[in-house]
């Protein structure tokens, strides 16, 4: 940031955005993992010597989302855009300089386009500097009135303006470059005859503009500068964004292969050589390493991939995937999953608050929670870690190079050694030694002859029946081994 890019920056976001039929705040609503407040801020952030925000509506939630370095004025009265930057500039008495006045609901805005305003309104001399934009349909925008010479002449809503300044498609942004000290004295000036009855900051232009104070003005493309109003407008900034984030990742060499269906977060963070596949979804912090490959249909919150590591049809929220590891189809990691080297977590896989060590796979139709797995131990299809009695969480313990049969039970708190076996059908309820095969499943019995005494008449008897005749069995005995009905 240079001296001449030091400014002071007012952001306007007291208005309750009615249109939006949302309890939440107008400026709270959330785009690619951020605030649409959150993002102005962050175009902002690279020229601000200071930044304030005026808030209003639901002052509270947005005042709790400011970091700290950013100073909030409320604005307890809605009376117009002119009336929030005068409590802002009462608030900040010693600002001098540089103000931009920037709008709280356009997400779009770019710290590149800022800095070409501020640098225009500097190099120009000017008391203001009016950032405006061309609009197919300018309907509902205030018009940018040109003097003869091509210079700015005024700024008129389109509630107030005539039949001939509406055919302008020349739009004011709303968002302005001002010499503060004129900026005062302006504001102390402003009426409020106009149709909505408040005080308008675009009046200030056209008392300038009288006063032969130089005016000038930077045209930026209308979809950086658009606001949003309503629910369907939220949607297009979101794919306009989504757009500019997945071109500079694709640009920094990664794959998108189709962007259309592919959300990333902006604090998402993807090193060079991965590919994102159909139907993804990274949110918050979520970072993947060289290599890897997610998708298609994944969504990852707070994750981390490790380099090499394929995530495929997958759920996963706080995990850790550890380089080389495979996820799914069709897993679900929980927080606090932590996946190691080359380590699997297969199909209808759940795993949360577990360490899965090096090459340990648990492949198939298991729940793992609040455990440790060791390195290149399998865990047998369908086994569950039973971790909660109905009041606490327990541990369970599984060592390294273990195999765990298919269908076990762990009954935590329980250990399973190094090298240790447990057979398929156990419930594993006391620990099982180094080296040990671990047997928890009572003794099989066979009933003969059960199915054609208790079913009689059933397909299943008369399989049953088939099967013994062709064996060369004679009748089935009416009560040898009976042990009832129900047995």
């Amino acid at each position: 940031m240079t001296e001449a890019r030091a400014v002071a920056v007012v952001v306007l976001a007291a208005g309750e955005g009615t249109r939006m039929k949302s309890a939440l705040p107008k400026v709270l609503h959330p785009l690619l993992g951020r605030s649409m407040l959150g993002h102005v801020l962050a175009a902002c952030e690279p020229l601000a010597a200071r930044l304030l925000v005026v808030v209003g509506h639901g002052r509270e939630q947005v005042t709790a989302t400011l970091p700290e370095h950013v100073q909030p004025v409320v604005q307890a009265e809605q009376r117009g855009t002119g009336h929030a930057v005068r409590l802002a500039l009462e608030a900040a008495a010693d600002l001098d300089g540089t103000v931009l006045v920037v709008p709280g609901d356009a997400p779009l805005l770019t710290s590149r386009t800022l800095g070409e305003l501020v640098d225009t309104h500097v190099a120009a001399g000017a008391v203001a500097t009016v950032l405006t934009s061309v609009a197919p349909d300018p309907d509902g925008y205030g018009r940018v009135i040109r003097a003869a010479d091509g210079s700015v002449a005024r700024v008129v809503e389109h509630r107030d303006a005539t039949a001939a300044e509406r055919a302008v498609h020349e739009i004011n942004t709303s968002v302005y470059a001002f010499q503060a000290g004129l900026l005062r004295e302006a504001l102390a000036k402003l009426g409020a005859d106009n149709a909505q009855g408040e005080e308008y900051l675009p009046d200030v232009i056209g008392g300038f503009v009288a006063a032969g104070h130089p005016v000038a003005a930077v045209t930026a493309e209308a979809g950086e500068t658009a606001g949003v109003n309503d629910r369907a407008q939220l949607a297009a900034a979101g794919r306009a964004l989504r757009d500019r984030v997945l071109t500079a990742w694709m640009r920094a060499g990664v794959t998108v292969v189709d962007p259309a269906t592919v959300w990333v977060d902006v604090g998402v963070r993807l090193d060079p050589d991965v590919t994102l596949l159909p139907n993804v979804q990274l949110h918050g912090t979520t970072q993947v390493g060289t290599g890897a490959v997610v998708g298609p249909d994944c969504t990852l919150t707070d994750t981390v991939v490790g380099s090499g590591a394929r995530v495929v049809r997958a759920h996963c929220d706080r995990a850790e995937i550890g380089p080389e590891a495979s996820v799914g189809p069709y897993c679900y990691l929980r927080p606090g999953a932590r996946l190691g080297r080359r380590a699997k977590a297969g199909t209808y896989v759940e795993i949360k608050a577990a360490d899965v060590g090096d090459g340990a796979k648990v492949p198939h139709l298991s729940y793992i929670g609040d455990a440790a797995i060791g390195e290149q131990t399998n865990i047998g299809a369908a086994t569950v870690f039973v971790n909660y009695d109905g009041v606490a969480k327990h541990r369970t313990v599984i060592g390294s190079h273990a195999r765990t049969g298919a269908d076990n039970m762990f009954v935590a708190p329980v250990s399973v050694g190094d090298g240790a076996y447990t057979a398929a059908g156990s419930v594993i309820t006391a620990d099982v030694p180094a080296g040990a095969l671990g047997v928890g499943r009572a003794r099989q019995s066979n009933i003969e002859g059960w199915v054609e005494r208790h079913r009689s008449g059933t397909p299943a008897a008369e399989a049953a029946a088939r099967a013994r005749t062709a064996a060369g069995g004679g009748p089935a005995d009416p009560t040898d081994g009976d042990m009832g009905a129900g047995a």
